[in-house]
């Protein structure tokens, strides 16, 4: 059995996998947000431990220096859609602060125990925002672009030292954090700008369809046991050769 540190879990794929990998045996570490978020983890899963832990924070990040990780889920994560026109550069500059640069400093800080050790796995979750952007959507698909530079980076850096690196794309599933994204931008959109109106009404509709987010939780699960881990999944089934089509017909 492995010991797993999960970020961003006290709620969403985080909170799903968790409990997926606990419940599967694992030594799990709930890595939350917020403290009343761990003590809420703590309650309701006695057979995990939980931990305050704010990506951004350094001094929480810290701690993990000194844990024993076998596997590294870095599922914390911020929404942020608006038009690049007028969206404020500080919810940008925060957006990147948690997707980005909180993802990495998790990384340096488990990384030496791993390459010490010779083993290990980290897994990013990305988006499908990483490998497609579109109007209103970039102040969030900038920072997930940014996670699969990283990870594929990080990848050839630390498979000489036994240490993997993979990530997963999730499309639009129903945790509650796409609909706060694409409510999001209402403010920062001019109801008399209709192509602007357009579009957001575009994002409205494709979140009406959203799958169950226990696939993802147990796709995370899975990674985190594999003998050998696929350098990427898209989920749900189809959503690369959709993205592909798309893509296509923009050039």
């Amino acid at each position: 059995m492995a010991n797993v540190l999960i970020t961003g879990a006290g709620s969403g794929f985080g909170k799903g996998a968790a409990i997926e990998l606990a419940s599967r045996g694992h030594s799990v570490m709930a890595a939350t947000f917020s403290q009343a978020e761990a003590d809420e983890m703590a309650a309701a899963h006695p057979d995990m431990t939980t931990m305050k832990l704010d990506v951004t924070n350094a001094d929480d990040v810290a701690q993990v220096s000194n844990l024993d990780i076998d596997v590294l889920i870095n599922n914390a994560g911020r929404g942020c859609m608006a038009p690049l026109t007028n969206v404020p550069l500080d919810e940008v500059r925060e957006t990147f602060e948690v997707n980005v640069f909180g993802m990495l400093a998790m990384c340096q800080a488990a990384i030496p125990a791993m390459k010490t050790r010779g083993s290990g796995r980290i897994i990013n979750v990305s988006s499908i925002a990483g490998v497609l952007a579109g109007a209103m959507s970039s102040p969030y698909a900038m920072t997930k672009h940014a996670v699969e530079a990283l990870t594929l980076s990080m990848r050839e850096e630390l498979a000489p030292y036994g240490v993997d690196v993979v990530k997963i794309n999730p499309g639009p599933y129903l945790t509650g954090f796409n609909d706060r994204m694409v409510d999001g931008v209402g403010p920062y959109i001019d109801q008399d700008d209709e192509p602007a109106v357009n579009a957001h009404q575009f994002m409205k509709d494709v979140m009406k369809d959203q799958a169950d987010p226990q696939e993802i939780c147990v796709a995370l699960a899975d990674l985190a046991e594999a003998d050998q881990a696929p350098v990427e999944t898209f989920l749900p089934e189809g959503i690369r050769e959709m993205l592909d089509a798309v893509l296509a017909s923009r050039e």
